[in-house]
């Protein structure tokens, strides 16, 4: 019904326009083209089956990453295995994993530290008004302790610790699961009315802070859940574009448009879990970004919903010069200034083949040189990861048991042709891997012009097989920092986007920093640190790190861990690097937003806070606060 309003509208707009062309009373043949035209606006929208919420949700795991069913742990044979069924890998055993944890990572896999789950949360602070007021205007709530629970963290390592060894100090009162825009629309009214305050969540992927309640709020939270606003309302397959309910997830959204022969090609390595609201919000990022383009590149059209009303604006056209774009202050709001609930994407066909790569290099040098080159040309396939030998080791102790006889020979060789005949230093060389997509002779095509490129530095091709666990590792990285937790191990990622210029000295100087803070901090064993150069642009790149170490013995390990990520991230702002390149800034890094931005940036968005969000109903704390600065307690 909905979609059939929004075809009506649009024809009734592509009427009026053409009827002020024949004046004020059209005669009756004119009459039938008006009517010709108002059918040939529907007529390229395809309605999509609508779908019931996603079961899976159920089925996440309270205090950690993904599913419940799935995570690594000491298996048969006193070795590292990945249990559950969901994946490629899941079922199967790592044997070179246990040996290279114990002694590059330093984890003791002997000594499991006990979990002590958070505690029972406070009674809920229940705003009766509001509550009996909202009645009606959602499709499920709950006060229970679980669901608060769940809604009350995100994805950092320190709200993970918090989950398993201590406690959150404020969680939501109440969580609301809305089913349509005008559900929205009323609660959020109905919070400005009564004086609520409204944290919208999306898939809880959050590793910025950004979902953690303000422990000083006193109002009653509401955690508005967006998972059942779920559904593709349209495709237009003539002008390429997909319009979706902002709750979608990732994975459902990918499954339900590759069954329409369609793509959008957005895939963060959050794709299983968070949403598309969620990626509006924060300004994400995929890993196909060279083919696709950010989020903010596929966006056309979005609707947010304020405490003082809806944004949403009136045209689907590729570009406008309307003064500055209202859309790109929903963009990156991080769920301060309303709740996004549709967007308008571009859409693709689906790529008919697909091809995994990998090239070799002799160190992590080559390999940013090769980058930046392959930047310049403009030939990056869809997604090119570079990872530094650390990583490199890291994917090699990853590899599942093998079956193959000759398996262990190939490999012999492999190794003796790079090493020997190459003379490359195994504790040196790093590798790209690559995800191709196109025509088969297209993915040829891309495939000859990267290995000649990579030839200038040295490269060699190094097979499919390194380039799919490369991606296959991406997925499960998380999964791995919460495997370590239960052996006293806290590790966590963070990324940033820097000048091509200071790429390397970047890399290699954080990864110093990270050593000497935490062996400032009393930290007794070397920490692993690592890095990966991912997106690409023509003047830059996305850079990642992860880094980790043992906390047995000290006193307060999540504080320890906090200021040597401090100080790393200080490292990459006197390196010339940004906060973010697409995690946003939450709660996390609001420390340095005002010197990042300036004062006269921070007037601006607390300026359009103050009157979006006179109440602060949508109090999450997050960048600029209530509009009254970045605020000073957070760090």
């Amino acid at each position: 019904v909905t979609m059939q309003a929004s075809h009506r509208d649009a024809a009734a707009r592509r009427v009026a326009s053409l009827a002020s062309q024949f004046g004020e009373s059209p005669q009756p043949v004119q009459l039938q083209r008006l009517n010709a035209a108002a059918s040939e606006t529907n007529g390229h929208r395809k309605e999509v089956m609508p779908e019931a919420p996603p079961k899976w949700s159920s089925e996440l795991r309270q205090d950690g990453w993904g599913y419940e069913d799935t995570e690594f742990d000491i298996v048969e044979g006193e070795q590292i295995g990945l249990k559950g069924k969901r994946y490629p890998f899941s079922g199967m055993v790592f044997p070179n994993f246990r040996p290279w944890v114990e002694k590059v990572v330093g984890i003791n896999v002997e000594d499991r530290a006990e979990v002590r789950p958070a505690s029972r949360p406070a009674p809920p602070v229940l705003n009766a008004a509001f509550v009996e007021a909202a009645k009606g205007n959602y499709n499920r709530v709950s006060t229970s302790d679980r669901d608060r629970l769940f809604h009350g963290h995100g994805h950092t390592c320190q709200e993970v610790y918090a989950m398993r060894f201590g406690k959150l100090e404020r969680v939501p009162d109440m969580v609301v699961w809305p089913g349509s825009h005008e559900h929205v629309e009323r609660l959020v009214r109905l919070a400005n009315e009564h004086d609520v305050c409204i944290i919208p969540f999306g898939g809880g992927t959050s590793v910025s802070g950004a979902l953690l309640c303000p422990a000083e709020e006193k109002r009653m939270i509401v955690s508005l859940d967006m998972h059942e606003m779920n559904q593709i309302k349209w495709i237009d397959t003539e002008n390429g574009l997909v319009c979706m309910e902002a709750g979608i997830v990732g994975q459902d959204m990918k499954r339900r448009l590759e069954a329409e022969g369609f793509t959008i090609g957005h895939e963060p390595d959050s794709l299983e879990f968070s949403s598309l609201g969620g990626w509006i919000a924060t300004r994400a990022s995929g890993m196909k970004k060279s083919a696709y383009g950010n989020i903010e590149d596929m966006l056309v059209r979005v609707k947010m919903v304020t405490s003082i009303g809806t944004i949403d604006r009136k045209v689907e056209v590729p570009r406008l010069s309307m003064g500055p774009d209202i859309q790109h202050m929903v963009l990156g709001s991080e769920g301060t200034l309303g709740v996004v609930t549709e967007a308008v994407i571009r859409l693709r066909p689906l790529p008919p083949a697909s091809k995994y790569g990998s090239i070799v290099f002799p160190d992590l040098e080559s390999g940013v040189k090769f980058m930046h080159e392959l930047a310049r040309q403009r030939a990056a396939p869809a997604s090119i990861r570079l990872v530094d030998n650390e990583q490199f080791q890291f994917g090699l102790a990853l590899k599942p048991k093998q079956t193959n006889p000759f398996a262990p020979i190939v490999d012999g060789f492999k190794k003796v042709y790079v090493t020997q005949w190459h003379g490359f230093d195994p504790l040196q060389m790093c590798v790209a891997t690559l995800a191709m997509e196109g025509s088969p002779t297209e993915i040829a095509r891309q495939h000859k012009v990267i290995r000649t490129i990579a030839a200038h530095f040295r490269g060699l091709d190094a097979g499919a097989e390194n380039g799919f666990r490369g991606y296959f590792l991406t997925f499960m990285i998380a999964y791995l920092r919460d495997f370590g937790m239960k052996f006293h191990y806290i590790a966590e990622s963070f990324e940033t986007s820097v000048p091509w210029s200071n790429v390397l000295m970047l890399c290699e100087g954080v990864k110093r920093r990270v050593r000497t803070a935490t062996k400032a901090a009393g930290v007794s064993q070397e920490p692993f640190v690592s890095c990966r150069v991912t997106q690409t642009y023509d003047s830059g790149a996305c850079v990642y790190f992860y880094f980790g170490f043992s906390w047995k013995g000290l006193s307060d390990p999540v504080a320890t861990f906090s200021a040597v990520e401090d100080a790393a991230r200080d490292e990459i702002l006197a390196l010339g690097g940004s906060l973010s390149h697409h995690h946003g800034v939450g709660k996390h890094r609001q420390h340095w937003l005002q010197a990042q931005i300036s004062d006269t940036g921070v007037a601006m968005l607390s300026g359009v806070k103050r009157a979006v969000d006179p109440k602060n109903v949508f109090g999450s704390g997050n960048l600029v606060g209530d509009g009254s600065g970045v605020p000073s307690h957070t760090h």
